[in-house]
């Protein structure tokens, strides 16, 4: 009879123990972050606009992830990645003018960005296939365990005991360098399935996985951008009512994200992808059509649990990837993604000024396109089965379809 494996050497655990960490930190930075850049720096639009892209910067470039691995384990950087993230939010509240705040989200965003990238490399390594999918979901539930404590304790610290910013800022930074240190010094570093391409590289026939990247970012933009403020704007919600519309998001996820990781391994890929984009087509034209605040709050949380549906495609690329392409693959698909965050925002915004709805015609426009690209994940993906057809001639064999980097 086999013995249980001890907490210590088992990769989920720090896994989940990395999870928990992040939006830890996280949440207390970007729950504080308007108020703290109008009451301590006096930020107007145009100063808050540019921070927001600075921080989106570092997730552009998550592809210079690869070269770190030259010299570093991947777990080594992580939880060094995690580490700046905490320096940077501890130190935000030092910093209450606009060049040392944009210095300081620049820092935070670096760590942020690459601990994601390697993260999501290493659970789809550490990972079986068949598994992979239902324990994403229970990262996502950690994820809204700790995001919802640290919303709990900015209203306990900060509306009843009166603590500062700055304390704030420094109290979850701190806690969360604790964390890394301990677990720095708790786990073994754990031994990688397969050695990883130190070197930037794309493979034609990845490219669906790639196209459904793309959208997934350019869709994930509006949604964080505009479907709240079309909250605030046309509904007159106020703070405590987007906060508690996420509270309520945190939940469901804390609930149903591991049911959800569950459902994709028993229909999947294919299937929990065709229905997420039905439903997102759905959700994008009720934002453009949507007359009363009640139901545009459903809407809302209808939109944030279909984010949970988005497992299935970092299982989908886990199944057709050679071992060896992860980290690389990770790095590049993190920049994919951003491209739409650096864009759609500002093309958008002036969009907005004229036709708000037309925004969200767009964004199920996005969502149309990744429908049709989900049409074309096989019923049993695999490298070699990467496509149900092939419309643009690529050969599916390894070595033929690589793009030199």
């Amino acid at each position: 009879m086999s013995q249980p494996i001890h907490w210590r050497n088992n990769p989920q655990i720090l896994l989940l123990a990395m999870a928990l960490v992040m939006p830890l930190v996280f949440s207390v930075w970007m729950a504080l972050l308007n108020n703290f850049v109008v009451e301590k720096a006096a930020f107007t639009g145009a100063e808050i606009g540019i921070l927001q892209s600075l921080r989106e910067v570092p997730g552009f470039l998550a592809f210079t992830a690869v070269f770190v691995l030259l010299v570093l384990k991947e777990q080594t950087f992580a939880l060094l990645s995690l580490a700046v993230l905490c320096l940077g939010i501890a130190a935000t509240g030092y910093f209450p003018f606009e060049i040392g705040l944009y210095c300081t989200t620049v820092i935070m965003s670096i760590g942020f960005h690459y601990f994601e990238t390697i993260n999501q490399s290493l659970t789809l390594q550490w990972l079986d296939k068949d598994k992979a999918a239902h324990f994403m979901g229970k990262q996502l539930a950690v994820k809204s365990f700790a995001s919802l404590f640290a919303y709990a304790a900015i209203w306990l610290l900060m509306e009843w005991l009166g603590f500062s910013y700055q304390t704030m800022y420094m109290l979850a930074g701190g806690l969360g360098l604790i964390i890394v240190v301990f677990l720095w010094t708790a786990f073994p570093r754990f031994s990688q399935p397969a050695n990883q391409h130190k070197h930037m590289l794309m493979r034609k026939r990845y490219w669906l996985y790639y196209g459904l990247t793309f959208f997934s970012g350019a869709r994930r933009q509006i949604f964080m951008v505009f479907a709240s403020f079309m909250m605030v704007e046309k509904f007159g919600y106020s703070v405590g009512d987007i906060s508690l519309l996420f509270i309520i998001n945190y939940v469901f996820n804390l609930l149903f994200a591991p049911t959800i990781g569950k459902w994709i391994h028993k229909v999947g890929e294919r299937r929990a992808l065709i229905v997420e984009y039905i439903g997102l087509i759905g959700v994008f034209v009720g934002y453009a059509l949507v007359q009363t605040s009640q139901m545009a709050a459903a809407l809302y949380i209808i939109d944030h649990l279909f984010f949970a549906m988005a497992i299935a495609m970092k299982t989908y690329f886990q199944k057709i990837a050679d071992p060896k392409d992860i980290a690389s693959t990770a790095g590049v698909s993190f920049t994919i993604n951003h491209i739409a965050a650096v864009v759609i925002p500002a093309l958008l915004g002036v969009v907005w000024l004229t036709a708000p709805e037309l925004v969200f015609f767009i964004g199920a426009g996005f969502a149309i396109c990744s429908f049709v690209l989900a049409l074309n994940i096989p019923g049993s993906p695999q490298a070699g089965n990467e496509v149900r057809a092939n419309p643009f001639g690529w050969a599916n064999d390894k070595i033929k379809a690589d793009v030199p980097s």
